[in-house]
């Protein structure tokens, strides 16, 4: 039995090393995390009688395990990962944090069982098998990130969000302790946009806990511009490429002025990203195409400049409903009104319109299908890049075994059928365990983490999720806008040109770049490689980043989620996982 950890000191710098036993040794742990109510359930577990040896929040976990056994996950807020190894029973247990912020990944090969929150650490070991699992493929390709339990090295498995595991005998067993409990209630505007905003300051003050400075990250958007003015941090970062549609920097400066901020921004030149995105991908572990991987990655590097923690502002969007994928597909007032309307009629009506408008061109059709179709059969999540059938046609036949897009999708809203919840709702259960888990919160960590930065989300939270899942659907998205109450609530601390300004994501020009001649030139050239022709035709896939490039169609998407692949499969395959250096584009 051997157990390794790296340390980020964010508590108790100087008396937190890991691996940390119990009083007889006969408990240790390693973690990874933060858990921001540790100092009184310190409190408590040194009234029941446990002497402690740190001032870390690492030993909380271990004397609270020693303590309440599994009923420490109900007690903890925070974000983690952990493992504990009983000597006594011979015995493994190890946990995800509610949301899946912080990545668990395990094996079991040749008789070894292995874990790590990297893949690229598992890759060492000697029993470790490396293989490229060809079911992963082709869902990747529809949803943008690596969609199912397996990940794309074959045998290598991710522990879900708020699920815990036993290791004894050879056996692992895997079981859940948190789920979300989406419903309705009745609370009126005014007192929720109360509770909303109480729970925000809460949680942010929670999240600042620490013994190192926290920074936080500025964008122009609603939500990490409500954190950083609640948090008011000495620093505050922002970045975006150039000037103009595709850098936020200059908003988020006028808004760090306006709150009297401390705002350090950086413009990224073009070819900076195209030459760090092998290393991207490197760090990532698995293929990702979300274009703000990359952006993300710059931020990161620049914030740890000065700190070593940042908070940001993941998790809004899907606690409070900020994506217009959820059901915002057209801007006049007469069709929203319409729509809202229909939403009260009976299920067979409402299905039978969505029916009827899906596929119609007509102003609203879109719209309207959106909002009154079955959610399990409109909504996947917020990514679709390759419909399945355009998959089917470009993969080689090896690669077009894999579960289906709905397969995958089904088994999330099996969990919610029957409980009456709204189909906003459902999307929003959707996202809270593929989208999130899967894309969101793996790059935040990921790239966060390639600088040694922690990140913390305290929108992302189990005291303001207790909050969101009970939000009537009326004032999540309305004609005013998404995340109708949650931008009330900022609007304490925000003026309205930020609270109420639409959803933009970290904007990047790949639209740009595909038509600019070297950045087209280069993604081609990856295309041309020999090992391309084991997944894709070749021929095709060329085709398309031509016809791109010559204006006649826009594959950006397609072809950016092709290129990441590839770009994964080169280091990690083809140069057997060591750290990329970085290119040059002439």
């Amino acid at each position: 039995m051997a157990l390794g950890h790296r340390r980020l000191s964010i508590i108790d710098l100087g008396g937190g090393q890991q691996p940390i036993y119990n009083e007889d040794g006969s408990l240790v742990i390693t973690f990874n995390g933060e858990i921001y109510n540790y100092q009184p359930l310190r409190d408590e577990l040194i009234a029941a009688g446990h002497a402690f040896t740190t001032k870390s929040d690492t030993e909380v976990l271990l004397h609270g395990y020693e303590q309440w056994g599994v009923d420490l996950l109900q007690r903890v807020r925070g974000m983690f990962t952990f493992v504990i190894w009983d000597k006594n029973r011979r015995e493994l247990f190890g946990a995800r944090d509610h949301f899946g912020i912080k990545p668990f990944y395990y094996a079991k090969m040749n008789g070894t069982f292995m874990y790590a929150s990297e893949i690229k650490s598992l890759l060492q070991h000697p029993d470790f098998v490396k293989e490229l699992n060809a079911e992963a493929l082709k869902p990747y390709m529809t949803f943008q990130y690596p969609a199912i339990g397996e990940t794309f090295f074959k045998g290598v498995y991710k522990l879900p969000e708020g699920h815990y595991f036993v290791y004894r005998d050879g056996e692992m067993s895997i079981h859940r302790y948190y789920d979300e409990n989406f419903r309705e209630s009745d609370q009126k505007l005014g007192e929720l946009v109360n509770t909303i905003d109480d729970t925000v300051c809460g949680s942010v003050k929670a999240h600042q806990i620490a013994d190192v400075e926290v920074g936080s990250f500025l964008s122009s958007g609603v939500d990490s511009s409500y954190v950083a003015a609640v948090a008011r941090p000495e620093h505050t970062y922002s970045i975006g490429f150039g000037k103009g549609t595709y850098n936020e920097s200059q908003q988020a400066g006028e808004l760090a002025e306006l709150l009297k901020l401390n705002n350090t921004a950086e413009a990224l030149t073009d070819e900076e990203a195209f030459a760090a995105f092998p290393r991207i991908q490197w760090h990532l572990d698995e293929p990702d195409s979300n274009p703000s991987c990359v952006p993300l990655y710059f931020l990161s590097a620049l914030a740890a400049k000065d700190v070593k923690v940042v908070l940001s502002g993941e998790g809004a969007d899907e606690l409070f409903a900020g994506y217009i994928d959820y059901g915002v597909h057209t801007k006049y007032k007469p069709v929203k009104m319409l729509t809202r309307w229909l939403t009260h009629m009976p299920a067979g009506v409402r299905h039978a319109i969505a029916r009827f408008c899906k596929g119609k061109t007509f102003p609203g059709a879109w719209h309207l299908y959106a909002n009154l179709a079955p959610a399990e059969e409109s909504f996947i999540g917020q990514a679709r890049v390759f419909e399945e059938a355009q998959s089917e046609r470009l993969l080689k036949p090896e690669y077009r075994k894999a579960p289906s897009v709905q397969s995958i999708v089904d088994k999330t809203y099996a969990r919610v059928k029957g409980k009456g919840l709204s189909e906003l709702k459902k999307k929003q259960y959707l996202d809270m365990h593929q989208w999130m888990p899967g894309d969101i919160l793996l790059k935040a960590d990921k790239m966060t983490m390639a600088h040694s930065l922690e990140l913390r989300v305290p929108l992302l939270d189990k005291e303001l999720m207790s909050v969101a899942e009970q939000v009537p659907t009326k004032y999540l998205i309305n004609d005013e806008n998404t995340k109708f109450a949650f931008r009330q609530a900022a609007g304490r601390h925000l003026p309205k040109e930020w609270y109420d300004r639409e959803k933009l994501g970290f904007p990047v020009p790949i639209k740009k770049w595909l038509r600019e001649e070297k950045f087209y030139k280069y993604v081609r050239s990856v295309f041309e490689r020999d090992y391309v022709g084991l997944f894709f035709d070749q021929a095709a896939l060329l085709k398309m980043i031509d016809d791109n490039y010559a204006g006649k169609t826009d594959d950006r998407r397609k072809i950016w989620t092709v290129y990441s692949f590839l770009t994964w499969y080169d280091v990690y395959f083809v140069h057997d996982g060591t750290k990329p250096e970085v290119i040059a584009i002439d």
